[in-house]
């Protein structure tokens, strides 16, 4: 905690001549894009892969036909024919579990009022008026909506809000033409078309943009910026690695 918090505070004096005040903001957006460009090589093995597992449709149409009536053998040979084909029905969640330590990171080091025995220092840092350890609750005890806190919470729902509806809308448009979400399998890790299972993850997927509403609602600010540009992150990524 101590030694990020200490790299923390030299990014905002690097970037404190330019971002001034919100210089700890900008250097968490800058973590955040370090982290997404470490992770993508993960993010492009899963294109690849959801693009394989597409692939296998025909014959996972061909055991469905062959085991209507009994699910559990259905299961067992989609399985047995991704270990055949080296295909992971679950590659997807690696991008997702390897970027879960640095928001669980961030989010304890903006929760603590101290480190390592010291008060913590970030927590003075603020983006425009808001804190960047204090939540949606705490702008609106202060000013409310749109009071200065208020304000900035505005502009991350509309940025999250927006990134949604795309994410929503793409989803659908997949769902639709192809039965199952795969680049919302490349997120969720189980998604993938022809995955026992899948069927109801798809369903559901087209929704799940919309609870980083709730996500940015309930963590420290700091948590929250890293949320809101890795979402925006995603969506431009799938957009790339998987057209419509």
């Amino acid at each position: 905690m101590s030694v990020f918090a200490s790299l923390v505070e030299q990014l905002a004096d690097l970037l404190g001549p330019v971002f001034h005040g919100s210089a700890a903001a900008a250097a968490i957006v800058l973590f955040t894009a370090v982290v997404r460009l470490l992770v993508h090589p993960l993010s492009r093995a899963a294109a690849r892969g959801a693009r394989a597992r597409a692939a296998l449709q025909p014959r996972i149409a061909e055991l469905r036909k062959k085991h209507a009536k009994n699910p559990e053998k259905l299961q067992r040979a989609v399985l047995e024919l991704h270990a055949e084909e080296k295909v992971s029905p679950l590659s997807g969640c690696l991008p997702s579990l390897l970027q879960a330590p640095a928001f669980f990171l961030l989010y304890h080091l903006f929760s603590s009022s101290d480190i390592g025995g010291e008060p913590n220092a970030l927590l003075g840092h603020q983006l425009l008026a808001a804190p960047l350890g204090d939540r949606w609750a705490d702008a609106l005890t202060a000013g409310g909506v749109f009071g200065g806190a208020g304000l900035v919470y505005v502009v991350l729902f509309a940025v999250v809000t927006a990134v949604a509806v795309f994410n929503f809308r793409r989803a659908r448009t997949a769902l639709a033409g192809n039965g199952a979400l795969a680049d919302g399998g490349a997120l969720a890790g189980s998604g993938a078309p022809g995955t026992p299972g899948a069927g109801g993850v798809a369903k559901v997927m087209p929704f799940l943009s919309f609870f980083t509403l709730v996500t940015v609602a309930v963590v420290p600010l700091a948590a929250a910026l890293y949320v809101v540009t890795s979402t925006a992150w995603s969506a431009v990524e799938r957009a790339l690695l998987y057209p419509a």
